[in-house]
């Protein structure tokens, strides 16, 4: 039976989703959960591979369950086994070929800035931090050309490995509350470090760095040498993925709070 789950995390303490040797990975923690309850090993696929560093409030994952278990089995059992810093949120049978990457149409990312003169400590690791005032209505004017269907190539790790860097990216929301700035990000998929590069260059138009049209120059001109440097990964939280109504999948996306820990209104 497939089983699709819903995972929260917090990756400070992870080399990333994608398992490794050294075992130090969410997708590690997570096999390693779901073993324990179905009592022999089990392989996980998510939704989107999240660098080291880089959180989840809802990655989508399926595996294929060797064993008959209760849905709460899943969740609780999982959860019991997990680390404190991961826990699944639901668990769900699901037809033989969902598949979390390859069914998901679309993807969601939110970073979220500390925007002021001295570095965060309740939040180290969770927030990215710039340290001089940054103009966000500049910001939003320059991300406009990023809106629509684009070679992302000038905001493309030189590690990715996708096929084709042509993505669709929704317009970028770029929000302001007090001494924080949220962007978030929807796209049909995304190239490696694309999020974190798209930050690091609308920050240097903040900043007063670059100017406004200078993201639209670095879209045409396909150069990544010639943007800003990828930003850290500390506020990078990929917030969900939508799914067609057949898969009849629980919420599948959780949009992050701003600030964090405040209550959505």
């Amino acid at each position: 039976m497939r089983i699709a789950l819903a995972v929260e995390y917090a990756g400070t303490a992870f080399h990333g989703w994608q398992s490794q040797p050294d075992g130090n990975t969410v997708q590690d923690a997570l096999e390693r959960a779901l073993a324990a309850i179905a009592g022999v090993a089990v392989g996980a696929l998510a939704a989107g591979r999240t660098d080291a560093g880089v959180h989840a409030t809802m990655q989508i994952v399926h595996f294929d369950a060797p064993v008959s278990r209760p849905d709460t089995a899943w969740v609780r059992g999982v959860n019991a086994n997990l680390p404190a810093d991961i826990a699944v949120q639901w668990a769900r049978p699901v037809a033989a070929d969902f598949h979390a990457r390859f069914s998901a149409h679309t993807r969601h990312y939110s970073y979220v800035l500390a925007n002021r003169a001295v570095r965060p400590a309740l939040l180290a690791g969770r927030v990215g931090w710039y340290h001089r005032p940054l103009d966000v209505e500049a910001m939003v004017r320059a991300a406009e050309p990023l809106a629509g269907t684009h070679d992302f190539s000038a905001f493309r790790a030189a590690e990715c490995q996708a096929r084709s860097p042509v993505k669709t990216l929704a317009p970028i929301a770029i929000l302001a509350q007090g001494e924080f700035v949220r962007f978030d990000f929807s796209a049909n998929a995304f190239l490696h470090h694309m999020v974190r590069n798209i930050v690091g260059a609308l920050v240097a138009v903040g900043a007063g760095k670059a100017p406004e049209s200078a993201i639209a120059v670095l879209l045409a001109g396909r150069d990544r040498t010639r943007s800003a440097p990828t930003f850290a990964p500390d506020g990078l939280y990929l917030t969900g993925a939508d799914y067609d109504a057949k898969w009849a999948l629980p919420v599948t996306r959780r949009p992050l709070q701003f600030p964090l820990g405040a209550r959505s209104r």
